[in-house]
């Protein structure tokens, strides 16, 4: 029996900040627009097309920005908003698509294979794509081939605010006009040995054998000439909004001691905090769950910018937890819920003092991968147990 032909579509919201920004800010439109954390010791995390004109990249220091694009306008971001437009596209895709994966806040798969018994594959991304544009006025490429890879370089091919079909068969033609380092996984080391091998499109890579290409490059070298025809395995994930990270306390004594549920919350929030981190993952909403000795069970959520921070995610538990705790009445159970969950991407992180932020988590979480999870904590529940001891 003939498998079915894979169909795989790859969205990508075209520069998301700034276009949200735009949305909000109509006089920022055709400008060389930087989005991110201070012009000394910020980093751009997303910018114009304008902008990259003058060699403007993401992830880019603000000053080196500057210096290329002295013109740019720099905006400091307001998370939330994007927050909001990313579920606004998860729910239009999430209400078409048989089987979709949301690989981070502004990038989707979606998997159409079986589907072209019942309509165009190509049509229908077509059609979704305008759904979008229409609702939400956000510009959005997509990419359609037989496989994520692709699915995604066609998508980039296809920027900005258009759309490329790569028929099946057609995959190594489609790739080997195109630049070496368009293959995800060419850094910037790969890249200058792929250069010195005098490989400078994708195509170059088929003039090579799979033994010298594992010799210069270990296995990533296999894996590039299999990339290099076009040959991808990887599924379309499905994206469940249901999934979560949480935990909760049954205390042995019901508690009214407000310091000690302060510190309690803290606790519980650190932990899930650094289980998302380890999962790789950004949350978009936090809930807090409060059982009484009578057994009544109440809970209350807030939807937030996505995060994996602690110190973002600790104020948000506390507000909530105020919102809807009874005052005087005792605590049986204390919880705490992260949801929304999808991919780590360099759009969450890159506001304020984010990399600065970022890489102390980082530091923290070594310390706890190598000394365990409860190796440091903040001082507030530090001295919770030093009283109760």
């Amino acid at each position: 029996m003939n498998q079915p032909q894979r169909y795989i579509a790859h969205f990508d919201l075209d520069s998301f900040f700034v276009s949200v920004e735009v949305l909000n800010d109509a006089s920022l439109k055709g400008k060389p627009v930087l989005v991110g954390g201070s012009r000394e010791r910020g980093v751009v995390a997303a910018c114009s097309y304008e902008a990259r004109k003058f060699g403007v990249h993401s992830a880019m220091p603000m000053k080196k920005a500057f210096q290329l694009c002295p013109q740019a306008i720099l905006v400091r971001g307001t998370r939330g908003e994007y927050s909001r437009y990313s579920r606004w596209v998860t729910e239009i895709i999430a209400a078409k698509a048989p089987l979709f994966e949301k690989a981070s806040v502004d990038e989707f798969y979606i998997d159409l294979t079986g589907m072209d018994k019942f309509f165009n594959a190509y049509q229908w991304t077509i059609d979704l794509r305008k759904q979008i544009i229409d609702e939400t006025q956000l510009p959005i490429s997509f990419g359609l081939a037989t496989n994520k890879l692709i699915a995604k370089i066609a998508t980039d091919e296809a920027k900005p605010n258009g759309y490329l079909f790569v028929q099946p068969g057609m995959e190594k033609e489609f790739l080997a006009p195109l630049p070496v380092n368009k293959i995800p996984g060419v850094g910037e080391h790969s890249f200058k040995v792929l250069q010195s091998m005098n490989i400078h499109l994708i195509g170059d890579i088929l003039k090579h054998s799979e033994k010298e290409l594992e010799e210069r490059l270990g296995k990533f070298g296999i894996e590039l000439l299999n990339k290099a025809q076009g040959i991808s395995f990887s599924t379309v994930h499905a994206y469940h909004e249901a999934k979560s990270i949480s935990t909760e306390n049954t205390f042995e004594e019901n508690k009214t001691d407000m310091e000690f549920l302060m510190s309690e919350l803290v606790r519980m929030t650190e932990k899930i905090a650094y289980e998302l981190r380890k999962e790789e993952k950004l949350c978009g909403c936090i809930s807090i769950k409060i059982r009484y000795p009578d057994f009544e069970t109440t809970s209350k959520q807030t939807t937030i910018h996505y995060t994996f921070r602690d110190d973002e995610l600790i104020v948000k538990a506390m507000e909530l937890f105020h919102q809807l705790y009874r005052n005087g009445k005792p605590i049986r159970l204390l919880g705490v819920r992260l949801s929304e969950l999808t991919n780590h991407a360099i759009q969450g992180s890159l506001f304020d003092d984010g990399e600065k932020k970022n890489n102390l988590y980082k530091a923290i979480d070594s310390v706890k991968d190598q000394f365990g999870k409860y190796a440091l904590r903040k001082a507030r529940t530090i001295n919770k147990t030093k009283k109760q001891g």
